[in-house]
């Protein structure tokens, strides 16, 4: 049965106020709580510089997108979820934290939404906008790692589009995941390439890459 994110109705006469969410340094708290890996905190930063350009491009709040780009796998060392469990381990558990913190229900369902397993849609642009990056993101670092620059300053699309066609290259990412978080975005995928690589760009020390 998939996990149901956690949300309480309000008081009856009550006169709601926005909900409460998580700061970025909030977050980037419990990333560093939760995440010794400094290659997944490094995946994490990249969610969330490409899910902040991708809010740019559609009109939406970057800090919304940028904050669950950078929580989306907070829990994943923790709770890595070799089972693929809908409500156990990697993302529930790590929603349920979140929730607690405050959350709201529409970003606690983008995380979920991410893994696919948990069978909980992707009903939102934010929810499609996550599952569209996070691959992909950890994808064009990848490239970048294995150019004599390991910089994105030389990437282009042409030379994404044939790693990605290189089964060998990065078995991790999948590339059916790749093909449908474009398509489920309604975006092509040679663009969506180029908003992640200029969004990511400027970043690079962050990210690891580029010449000491």
């Amino acid at each position: 049965m998939p996990f149901t994110p956690c949300a309480l109705p309000p008081l009856a006469g009550a006169v709601t106020s926005p909900p409460m969410t998580i700061t970025r340094d909030q977050a980037l708290a419990l990333v560093h709580e939760y995440t010794q890996s400094e290659p997944l905190r490094r995946h994490m930063y990249a969610v969330e510089l490409s899910m902040r350009a991708l809010a740019g491009r559609y009109g939406e709040n970057p800090d919304d997108w940028g904050l669950i780009g950078l929580l989306h796998d907070f829990d994943y060392e923790r709770f890595p979820n070799a089972q693929h469990s809908a409500t156990e381990e990697h993302p529930a558990e790590g929603v349920r934290i979140l929730a607690e913190r405050g959350l709201p229900e529409p970003m606690q369902r983008a995380i979920l939404g991410h893994a696919s397993y948990t069978g909980v849609p992707r009903d939102s642009l934010m929810a499609r906008g996550l599952f569209a990056v996070d691959e992909l993101a950890g994808f064009l670092v990848a490239c970048a790692l294995v150019r004599p620059s390991k910089s994105l300053a030389d990437l282009e699309v042409s030379s994404v589009r044939k790693k990605l066609k290189d089964k060998a290259f990065a078995r991790g990412v999948s590339r059916e995941d790749v093909m449908l978080g474009a398509d489920e975005l309604g975006v092509p995928l040679e663009e969506l390439v180029t908003i992640l690589i200029a969004a990511l760009r400027p970043h690079e020390r962050l990210l690891g890459l580029g010449t000491p």
